[in-house]
């Protein structure tokens, strides 16, 4: 457990170096990141570098006994660089060019800027790669940041149609796969292909989908463009991307394949606001975050590099991108640390050291106000460091007994093809999520290609397309596995089933998906378990099956059947419901599921259960009687942290 900063030396004057660096060590930092955006300070001019400043640079941060990432400066390429080579540009979906002015402007698909990327990596790689400051390396910043992953260039139309060529070998497989007969939309080679932008209405889903699908596979190509570069000439650094939150337009799992550590940038307030939460939600937790956003990057994350995971960028106050920005409650800083530790961190790296006084980013907070002096997020930060020597070094996480399966393909079929206004695999990934953590559980977000063995519960709550392979990995799991609607629901090629959904589950649930229909919001559908009415709202589906239900509509039919082991679920619960289902399969699965405080969350890392609370009251904190606490006490007030020995 080890903290790091955000640090910009090209920002500063090069007399504030050593003092800042100094007062790093101090505060109780170990890691800082330079380097992400400076490529027009290193390449001022084409083919002149300027590695003075960043050598002095690097020397004063290794001389302090800091340990340096270098992020690669892809993210932001030179004016000059954009002037010589305008094809390099990301066009978006309206057929404009995406320019010069703010940051991540160029193409992925682009080979001359992959060129470029090649070189200015090398020639850092060649400079610093084997510095004995550097301990890690980021390749470029927030991959898709801005929605820059689908670019519908030129040379974008180009790639997709050699992407195409591969994956189909010959155009009457694309016409098949497309269903091209449809609308006429039959084409008689692959370069007839066109990116699907500037259609008078919607486009063919499976045209959508494989340019998705080509999509992420440009991100992936391009950061492994990088990695093969900076693992040739830094051996034995470890390589880093920092991802996003609720950010899903290329399959992280497969860009994490390349990395050894998986990072993401922790903003709960901004969060909060633009993402998946409820007026209500936002208002009560208005200046902590919702309890459930953080962790679920933490745990999802997690699963994408092989377990090892940081936080590159923390919120240490406000920001400045979401609608609205306020301040995190007091000792929210060092709870959301906290909490990122105890779902097993190795680094929480705070963004920035100092608020700069210019340009875009002014208005967000960092440690240090621009006047050099402490913001309020620098105390909080100096108190985590005293607090980790109380535990030394803790242990990573160890596997959980409930996995959560989600696939950033199915959240784009859903985007394709939501038939509701609103309805993602992403956004019922969550809902589960939240609902599996009010119950104190731990929880792993797993890929369906991950190794299910030791998991108790497996929650499945929206995947679409469902490889034979998985199927019967469920089966053998052992584990009692609950099946959201819509499971099984597509074809790799964006059909329905020739077998009608959930096609390939149709051995674990025999029943078969005939109807489907979805419901505004405001509508319910009422629901009979166990004597006691619930509700589903925005997804219903009418099946044709032996099996009898567990829960019933309204009008008899099914609502919610079991076969030995598996449940499937033909609607989408409310809250209340969603709870419900939980606890019940919760317990039938052995987990002694405990309903805790509003507001409060636990995780448990190397034997020590961590609670934080998100309430804007005091709760009691959740531990058995006679608990020797590490940190806290018996209550937790707003904002507080509590951990003892599990």
């Amino acid at each position: 457990m080890k903290l790091g900063v955000c640090y910009y030396p090209e920002h500063w004057p090069e007399e504030w170096w050593a003092d800042d660096a100094r007062a790093m060590t101090e505060m109780g930092i170990s890691w800082v990141r330079i380097g992400e955006f400076a490529w027009s300070r290193i390449e001022p001019e084409p083919g002149r570098f300027d590695w003075g400043w960043l050598d002095r640079a690097m020397e004063t941060l290794h001389a302090a006994g800091l340990c340096i990432v270098v992020g690669t400066p892809t993210a932001t390429p030179p004016k000059w660089l954009v002037d010589r080579d305008p094809s390099m540009l990301a066009v978006d979906r309206a057929g404009r060019p995406r320019k010069f002015g703010s940051r991540r402007h160029y193409c992925f698909s682009s080979e001359s800027y992959r060129a470029e990327c090649a070189r200015i990596v090398t020639a850092i790689a060649e400079r610093y790669g084997k510095h004995p400051g550097v301990g890690a390396w980021q390749t470029d910043n927030e991959y898709g940041c801005h929605d820059t992953t689908l670019s519908y260039s030129d040379a974008a139309a180009r790639r997709f149609r050699s992407w195409l060529a591969r994956r189909y070998n010959d155009i009457a497989s694309l016409n098949r796969a497309w269903g091209g007969v449809f609308w006429s939309q039959e084409y008689r080679s692959f370069d007839e292909v066109d990116p699907p932008n500037l259609a008078v209405t919607e486009v063919n889903p499976s045209h959508q989908l494989d340019y998705n699908r080509f999509a992420s596979d440009e991100v992936v190509s391009f950061n492994k463009l990088q990695v093969d570069i900076l693992r040739k000439l830094s051996p034995g650094r470890d390589i880093i991307h920092n991802f996003m939150g609720f950010y899903t337009e290329f399959d992280h799992h497969e860009v994490g394949r390349d990395l050894d550590i998986a990072a993401w940038d922790s903003y709960p307030l901004g969060f909060l606001e633009q993402f998946l939460s409820t007026a209500a939600e936002k208002a009560r937790y208005l200046r902590q975050g919702h309890p459930d956003i953080a962790a679920f990057h933490h745990d999802l994350y997690r699963g994408c590099a092989g377990g090892r995971w940081w936080v590159m960028e923390q919120q240490p106050g406000p920001v400045n991108w979401a609608n609205y920005n306020p301040a995190p409650l007091p000792g929210m800083v060092r709870a959301w640390t906290w909490e990122a530790f105890a779902h097993g961190a190795e680094v929480v790296s705070y963004f920035r050291w100092r608020q700069v006084p210019f340009a875009q980013e002014q208005m967000h907070a960092g440690l240090h106000l621009p006047d050099r002096s402490e913001d309020i997020g620098a105390a909080e930060a100096r108190r985590v460091a005293r607090e980790i020597a109380v535990f030394g070094q803790l242990k990573p996480c160890a596997k959980a007994k409930v996995a959560l399966v989600f696939t950033y393909e199915s959240d784009w079929m859903t985007q394709i093809q939501p038939q509701g206004r609103g309805y993602r695999a992403l956004r019922a990934t969550f809902e589960m999520y939240c609902a599996l953590r009010t119950l104190g559980m731990d929880v792993d977000v797993v890929s369906p290609s991950a190794d299910l063995s030791g998991y108790v519960l497996i929650v499945v709550p929206s995947l679409l397309h469902v490889e034979e392979s998985f199927a019967v990995r469920l089966a053998h799991s052992g584990a009692l596995v609950l099946l959201g609607p819509r499971a099984g629901s597509k074809t790799r090629d964006f059909h329905i089933p020739d077998n009608l959904p959930p096609s390939t589950l149709q051995d674990l649930m025999p029943l078969q998906v005939t109807r489907v229909e979805s419901l505004r919001p405001g509508v319910a559908c009422d629901v009979l378990f166990e004597g006691e009415r619930f509700h589903g709202t925005a997804w219903r589906e009418h099946v044709r099956t032996e099996l009898k239900p567990l829960a019933t509509f309204d009008d008899g039919s099914g609502a919610w059947f079991v076969n030995g082991k598996i449940h499937y679920l033909t609607l989408w619960p409310d809250a209340e419901f969603l709870a419900r289902i939980v606890t019940h399969l919760s317990s039938k699965a052995g987990l002694e599921p405990v309903v805790l405080p509003e507001g409060v969350r636990t995780s448990t890392r190397d034997g020590v259960r961590f609670a934080i609370n998100y309430a804007p009251e005091a709760r009691r904190t959740p531990a058995p009687p006679g608990a020797t606490y590490v940190l806290g006490g018996a209550i937790l007030e707003p904002a507080g942290v509590a951990a003892w020995r599990a």
